[in-house]
């Protein structure tokens, strides 16, 4: 998982109920790129990341969080 940013995509998916594969085709990307942004080995452009949250029709913040990182 990334230390400075987590997502809810999972859980998104969840309510929706649909699989990766599912949302990877409504957003035009991999299921790979799905899979690594929601376990964190990957962090998303800003244009995935815009997608994600129209898609789900949330703001970015309710899919996306960045973590404190004592700067």
């Amino acid at each position: 998982m990334n230390e400075f940013l987590d997502n809810h995509i999972a859980k998104l998916r969840s309510r929706r109920k649909i699989s990766q594969q599912e949302l990877a085709d409504a957003i035009g990307v991999s299921r790979k790129t799905i899979s690594t942004v929601e376990t964190g080995r990957f962090t998303p452009s800003v244009v995935i990341a815009l997608r994600l949250a129209r898609y789900f029709e949330v703001p970015v913040e309710s899919v996306f969080e960045l973590l404190d990182d004592d700067c």
